[in-house]
């Protein structure tokens, strides 16, 4: 038999009890936005609310992507591009680290510049600075990107050399360039540098020709693709439309961050020159996707355009697979931030550990597919619900049809048994599209693969996708670009190799 108590309970006791809570979801009127001033995304989870995105409520209209390879990533960078172009008629600048974007800029009848195949960007161009304002942002570059700030006299022959190349051109370093008049290049610094170390005057001649040798690296024939005169004018870009400067086919991480850092700099400037506008919406949105090498980094002028773009309207879109490769200052001053499928605990807790969202939350990340979405926003007024909501999935111009790479047969049982290793690779179409034209696969045959993927429920397990494209006659060269693009490692490619060799003979 239950024994019932009866207590007196005094009704401010009563109050602190919450019988009924709201779930985590903002109130509509924070969610559901003039349509002709925000940005359709999705419905949320919960109430199935419209959500559409607008930076008028928010501390800055940057936004940050992080999710898996596979998630659906760019896919939302290019809806959210193309809705934010129909809406406020917003320019884009793409800084392609892997060319990801170049086929759909293509398609999209945007603006496509691949360095490294005849386009060429002159570090020492001015963009209407002043040549001492310069000749520090190309110090700062070098800064990042080398190790010239641990010996200070080849950083102060590098600057002075630099600084010299400018006047001999007829500049005065501390007053604005006269319009038209051409800037030197990198080869005359260097030239400059040979001339003094050929006098045999210079008391350490050593550290004069590290000096030359590393500026070189820029400069040598056949990698001056900053040391010529500029083909591309930065500064126009910013306001042509839908741009992807396509950095995939510089020789190495250096080159491209090297560009990618001149890009922002340039942009940052005339971020400043334009200055405020009265017209609503932002002016442009730079995406930075994968650039660990500048987006880590405090110094760079990513940095800057976060903690500035506000002023100028103009927005910055960082994506990347692993949340911890973005500086700090960067993650933590976004106005929003779309969390997308993580896998590994250690970006979880980081994310968590950041954004401060519940273990709920935490618990709805770890089963998101393909296109589903945990949102957080920064407000810039205090409010009294939780910033962070889940979206049922990321409604783009076009469905997400979605395909799923398997791993399973060729992982061994330590490998299966290792929360660490991938199981899977999950793509759009458009993107695994993309993966497949990027590695030299024609047309029909990539008809016919997603045909045939189509058939088996979207799905394949790797050693069979690899078997389909050698008996379609791809070339092995081809296909290791395509399981490397995926994200595979050599030795997990040899083992599929392996395994599809022996269903061949089997």
């Amino acid at each position: 038999m239950t024994l019932v108590r009866v207590q007196t309970v005094m009704s401010n006791e009563i109050a602190k009890r919450l019988f009924i809570t709201r779930p985590p979801e903002p109130p509509h009127e924070f969610l559901l936005n003039d349509p002709t001033n925000s940005i359709f995304v999705g419905t949320t989870k919960v109430f199935k609310v419209p959500f559409t995105w607008t930076f008028s409520q928010l501390t800055n209209p940057h936004v940050s992507v992080v999710g898996i390879t596979g998630a659906g990533k760019s896919f939302f960078v290019k809806t959210f591009l193309t809705r934010a172009s129909y809406v406020w008629n917003t320019n884009a600048i793409i800084i392609d680290w892997a060319g990801e974007y170049l086929a759909w800029v293509k398609q999209s009848g945007g603006t496509t510049i691949s360095f490294s195949k005849g386009d060429y960007l002159n570090l020492m161009d001015l963009s209407g600075m002043k040549p001492l304002d310069r000749v520090k942002q190309i110090m700062n570059s070098l800064d990042i990107l080398t190790d010239i700030a641990d010996y200070p006299e080849q950083r102060r022959l590098t600057e002075e050399a630099i600084e010299q190349a400018y006047l001999n051109a007829g500049f005065i370093l501390a007053s604005l360039p006269p319009p038209g008049k051409e800037p030197p290049t990198l080869k005359d610094v260097t030239f400059l540098l040979d001339e003094k170390l050929t006098e045999g005057t210079y008391q350490y001649p050593a550290e004069l020709e590290n000096t030359i040798y590393r500026l070189r690296q820029f400069s040598r024939e056949g990698e001056d693709y900053f040391a010529n005169k500029s083909t591309v004018d930065i500064g126009k870009l910013a306001s042509s439309g839908l741009v992807d400067l396509d950095l995939s086919s510089l020789p190495d991480e250096r080159f491209r961050a090297m560009a990618a850092l001149f890009i922002l700099q340039t942009l940052k400037e005339k971020m400043r020159a334009e200055g405020w506008s009265a017209t609503a919406g932002i002016r442009t949105f730079v995406v930075l996707d994968e650039a660990w090498k500048i987006a880590s980094d405090e110094r760079s002028d990513a940095v800057t355009i976060i903690r500035e773009g506000r002023k100028y309207q103009f927005g910055l879109i960082v994506a990347s697979q692993n949340p911890t490769d973005v500086n700090e200052a960067i993650f933590s001053n976004v106005g929003t931030t779309f969390m997308l499928r993580i896998r590994f605990e250690k970006f979880m807790n980081y994310l968590q550990g950041s954004l401060n969202f519940s273990d709920y939350i935490r618990s709805e990340i770890s089963k998101l597919g393909v296109g589903q979405a945990a949102v957080d926003m920064a407000f810039n007024t205090s409010v009294r619900f939780p910033n962070v909501f889940m979206i049922n999935k990321i409604v783009g111009e076009l469905p997400i049809d979605t395909y799923l790479i398997s791993m399973l047969k060729v992982l061994s049982q330590q490998e299966l048994d290792d929360p660490s290793v991938q199981k899977d690779y999950s793509f759009d179409k458009m993107s695994l599209s993309s993966k497949l034209i990027d590695s030299g696969i024609g047309s029909d045959t990539i008809t016919k693969l997603l045909a045939k993927l189509g058939d088996q429920g979207n799905s394949a397990d790797i050693s069979d996708l690899v078997n389909m494209l050698l008996h379609d006659g791809i070339s092995r060269d081809s296909i290791v670009r395509l399981m490397r693009s995926i994200g595979l490692r050599d030795t997990t490619i040899a083992k599929v190799f392996a395994y599809a060799g022996s269903l061949e003979k089997g």
